[in-house]
């Protein structure tokens, strides 16, 4: 990451905050009973608000499928898929047929054997809703179960990431359910938990907007190979997970000092110094490539419908503002990013960046004047109870307000703005214009992954947007078997997507995690996966 000055970054004081923690730290110890040793109490990035990782791309129902689900392939640290509930694949030749076998002695949390007929199920479900099961399915002429260990899929046009889409980690990540489960459509939220993974949820216990209670698994088996990324061994270590809602980040710090809590995802960043001057904690970044702000578009509603209102946008967009306002340190950010596929990444690319190497607020009115804006509010969701996502929705609602943007910032919680944001009515009726939401590599790391990049001009993810020509390139990039070749595609898809603007990337940082010095096995996982994961004392 390389090194910028703070600037006018908006700052917790630590006096405040520590006085606040303490009270609520008080509070919360007389709230709480004692716990074992092993349980592990964590405060992640937003509250569990569903159980349903196939109908939400929110990273509260991903991190709970971890928990409680498994995969067919799973990525390790170099981004490469590993087997982790099959025992073997078989491929033909020429990359059309493929015959899967699962391991033996896999079981469901309610001690049924997990069958091809599940994945199956499993597979067919997720690739309605995700971008990457979606092309997936459409490549794919028969998914067919042989036994109750064996299932093939045999393509009708070439793709060449089969075992990469099945390792799908993120948005709608694709978990193994058992089939019953699996047959809910895709349009309804599941109502069971039950999973093959290495924690069991406990619904009965589950208070939306206070905790979330997961139990060790111990009929999980897992693999012989070290854990390896989200591959690998996923040994469950705790007896218990307690994943608790505090919002409050003085709350969380006082928390963490005293042990109360274990384990937290994303402090922000102005508590750094005080967390990393605290006897007994330590600090590591999980996402070593870090997540990228994302500006998201409605596309089908005005002005934004307007590929010219959008590109008026880009250019008045100043990361460093972004990243100053959100407080992050110059050790954890990159000055400026415009690559879609991240910088430092094998795909970072500098196609199409022509001309954005600073803001252009005359050539942003000249383009909103062009796109017919006519003065009507702009409905921007803003989560605030996500800091980065706030901080970066308070600085361009400011400047798109300064190039004649009549803002309208409507401030909620991730999850309220999460149900916003699928609803395709018009602004005036309960629709949106504009949110932003913050993406890691493995949401967003090449074209095939990336979620909001996808531009079908049929369904897609919320801001909808519409682009056949990238829709093609995209289609052309996974279809390519030489990966040279694929490389070589990168600058023609990067040149689209700044051409049609399905969503903006605003700056690239990275977050470190904050947990007690006595928990141990916390690895570069990119999200937050507590298999492996002990507690070696108090």
């Amino acid at each position: 990451m390389s090194r910028q000055p703070s600037g006018r970054a908006t700052r917790f004081t630590l006096r405040a905050a520590l006085t606040a923690s303490c009270l609520a730290v008080s509070l919360l110890a007389s709230a709480v009973p004692a716990q074992a040793q092993s349980t592990l109490r964590v405060v992640l990035r937003n509250d569990l608000a569903s159980i349903d990782p196939v109908a939400s791309t929110a990273t509260f129902a991903r991190n709970h499928g971890f928990m409680v689900y498994d995969q067919l392939y799973a990525l390790d640290t170099k981004g490469e898929p590993q087997r982790q509930m099959l025992e073997s694949e078989e491929v033909s030749a020429d990359g059309r047929q493929w015959r899967f076998t699962l391991r033996d002695g896999l079981r469901f949390h309610d001690g049924n054997p997990v069958r091809a007929a599940d994945a199956v199920a499993s597979i067919r479900r997720w690739a309605q809703r995700d971008v990457v099961g979606r092309a997936l399915a459409a490549a794919t002429g028969s998914m067919e179960v042989v036994d109750d260990k064996t299932f093939t899929i045999t393509l009708s046009r070439p793709f060449a990431l089969v075992k990469q889409a099945l390792a799908r980690p993120t948005a709608s990540a694709l978990f193994i359910m058992p089939e019953a489960v699996a047959q809910t459509p895709a349009t309804e939220q599941i109502t069971s938990a039950v999973g093959s993974g290495p924690f069991i949820f406990r619904r009965d216990q589950w208070q939306v907007g206070n905790r979330a209670i997961y139990e060790r698994n111990p009929e999980y088996r897992a693999r012989s190979e070290a854990p390896d990324g989200l591959a690998g061994a996923k040994t469950p270590k705790v007896d218990r997970i307690e994943w608790l809602s505090m919002p409050d980040p003085s709350t969380a710090l006082g928390a963490l000092s005293t042990g109360e809590i274990d384990f937290w995802e994303l402090p922000p960043p102005d508590m750094i110094p005080a967390l990393e001057k605290m006897r007994n904690v330590s600090l590591a970044a999980i996402d070593p490539i870090g997540s990228q702000v994302w500006l998201r578009m409605n596309a089908q509603q005005p002005p934004f419908n307007d590929p010219r209102a959008r590109q008026a946008l880009l250019r008045v967009i100043n990361q460093r503002d972004v990243l100053d306002a959100a407080g992050l340190p110059p050790e954890d950010r990159v000055e400026r990013c415009n690559a879609f596929f991240y910088c430092g990444t094998p795909l970072e690319s500098a196609a199409g960046t022509e001309g954005l190497d600073r803001p252009d607020p005359e050539a942003a009115r000249a383009l909103l004047k062009e796109a017919g804006y006519d003065g009507r509010p702009i409905v921007f969701l803003d989560a605030a109870d996500l800091t980065t996502n706030h901080a970066a929705t308070l600085v361009m609602a400011e400047a798109f307000s300064k190039i004649g943007l009549k803002m309208d910032t409507v401030t909620t919680d991730f999850a309220t703005l999460t149900a916003r944001r699928n609803k395709r009515d018009p602004v005036a009726q309960g629709g949106w214009n504009l949110f932003i939401t913050v993406g890691n590599v493995l949401d967003g790391g090449d074209p095939l992954s990336s979620l909001y990049l996808a531009s079908p001009c049929t369904g897609g993810l919320a801001g909808w947007p519409c682009d056949e020509k990238l829709e093609e390139l995209r289609r052309t990039w996974w279809q390519e078997q030489d990966p040279a070749k694929r490389r070589a595609l990168v600058d023609d898809i990067q040149r689209q997507a700044y051409q049609s603007l399905p969503y903006i990337p605003a700056g690239q940082f990275r977050s470190r995690a904050a947990f007690r010095s006595n928990v141990q096995g916390v690895r570069a996982t990119t999200v937050p996966v507590f298999w492996g994961i002990e507690k070696t004392g108090n």
